[in-house]
């Protein structure tokens, strides 16, 4: 049987944002990682700067995510972290079916991939060992626009409440993380990604299943009281 190195960590989408900041923030806690990425450059310098081993994965394949979970091996925490925003930022209606596949492959690909890959070399080893996966607060709530980046966050954590039942009983937990605006690739604005790594593996030492900005609370419960109570829903505003 093999067994969980508690030292080691994957972070796929490790090339900037939120990926390099965990990177950074694991390195500081003792990891060891596998930082992995499509942008084979810029994953370069996060590697060099963090001690880390690169690997080039598009996490939309299968395969790929595969060949990652084979060589990182006995990983005990796997950050799914990897995504995209999108070109099309309007109403459904107005982004084309280029954008909506390649946002949804990675988005919702690159976790599912992920799951798939790892998990069953987890149960396997039958030892304590954590997945966390970079959702958004657009996952948990809808707002206007945004293509279809938010459509493909809520399937996100759909996937994660749906793993998180399955895994249930076992010595496999996994967690996830939904930030609002955070100051990367995808926004000039928002807040830095150093600080939601930082949070986000703090909830994971916790226990803590879901990670958002509190301010956002009364939001998204509101939006779900006006849905099933049949209203239409209303842009959500922080509290």
């Amino acid at each position: 049987m093999t067994t969980t190195d508690p030292s080691l960590a994957v972070v796929t989408g490790a090339a900037g944002g939120i990926g390099a900041s965990l990177a950074v923030e694991l390195r500081g806690r003792g990891y060891r990682t596998f930082l992995a990425d499509v942008d084979a450059e810029a994953l370069a310098r996060v590697a060099a700067r963090t001690g880390g081993t690169a690997v080039v994965t598009d996490v939309a394949d299968p395969d790929a995510v595969e060949a990652l979970a084979a060589r990182a091996g006995a990983a005990s925490l796997v950050c799914l972290n990897a995504g995209v925003l999108g070109a099309d930022l309007g109403a459904p209606w107005e982004v084309g079916p280029e954008d909506w596949k390649r946002v949804f492959d990675v988005n919702v690909g690159g976790v599912v991939n992920g799951l798939r890959a790892f998990v069953p070399r987890l149960l396997a080893a039958d030892r304590p060992a954590h997945i966390l996966v970079t959702a958004s607060l657009a996952g948990l709530t809808v707002f206007p626009g945004g293509g279809a980046y938010g459509p493909s966050k809520h399937a996100v954590v759909a996937v994660v409440a749906h793993a998180a039942m399955a895994l249930a009983g076992t010595p496999v937990t996994i967690s996830m993380v939904c930030p609002a605006l955070v100051a990367s690739g995808m926004s000039t604005d928002g807040v830095a990604p150093a600080s939601v790594a930082a949070e986000a593996l703090d909830a994971v030492d916790a226990g803590t299943f879901a990670v958002f900005p509190p301010e956002w609370r009364a939001a998204v419960i509101g939006q779900v009281e006006e849905i099933a109570s049949g209203r239409v829903p209303t842009p959500p505003v922080p509290g």
